[in-house]
């Protein structure tokens, strides 16, 4: 007779929820991916997408499932964000939640969003009230991404492949929630190498029109200490 596989006695088992905080860039403002909670507790309700952990999954392989399940995507930048471990955070058994971070460009992926979830884009400063501790998570992943942007080219996985300064700046301006100098921001940005300007310009938002830049892949990784958006 096969024996059973050896277990830990005498100790507790507890549900493992993924919940993907997805952030998109609309060209103007950085904004939240959001759907209706499709169960009890707080069915209806806004929620982050968000799903429970497999037996044969890491906790990677089940985020990359819910988001693909929501959005279509796969390969898409994300990031683990913490673990949120109150043991009244879920009002129907004790549940631990690994939040991760994405970031997507909107206009890439806005028809492959699946409607099954009533999926909807939030501004950043009109984020309703959400299930659980979903407002706490989103506001820890916002303030991730202002620390991590003040060193790093991480925020250039929300552009398209290319991109304007006006729109750099937007993007900048969107999650620090004021505005930076357009001469000394444009400058600083020029002066970091991680962008090479195109010949042609986008014209529909002036006449005169702005260059089309694309992110310098090859310095990437040699200058990513070097943007300091928050001296601006």
């Amino acid at each position: 007779m096969k024996k059973s596989a050896p277990r830990y006695t005498h100790e507790h088992r507890y549900l493992v929820a993924i919940d993907c905080i997805i952030f998109g860039f609309d060209g103007s403002e950085i904004r939240l991916l959001l759907v209706h909670r499709g169960f009890e507790p707080e069915k209806g309700k806004w929620s982050l997408m968000g799903g429970f952990l497999q037996p044969k999954e890491s906790l990677e392989d089940a985020a990359n499932r819910i988001l693909q399940q929501l959005t279509g995507l796969k390969g898409v930048y994300m990031e683990q964000l913490s673990v949120f471990s109150d043991p009244r955070r879920d009002p129907v058994e004790r549940t631990l939640s690994v939040a991760f971070y994405a970031l997507i460009d909107i206009h890439r992926y806005e028809k492959q969003l699946s409607e099954n979830f009533h999926p909807e884009w939030f501004s950043l400063n009109e984020v309703p009230a959400l299930v659980f501790d979903h407002n706490h998570m989103v506001e820890l992943a916002r303030q991730k991404l202002m620390q991590r942007a003040s060193s790093e080219p991480v925020l250039f996985e929300l552009l398209p492949d290319r991109f304007t300064l006006p729109q750099v700046q937007a993007l900048y301006e969107s999650l620090y929630g004021r505005k930076f100098d357009k001469r000394n921001f444009s400058r600083k940005m020029l002066s970091s190498s991680l962008l090479i300007r195109q010949k042609e310009k986008e014209r529909t938002q002036s006449k005169k029109g702005a260059y089309f830049h694309t992110l310098n892949r090859r310095n990437h990784d040699r200058t990513q200490r070097i943007i300091p958006p928050l001296t601006l």
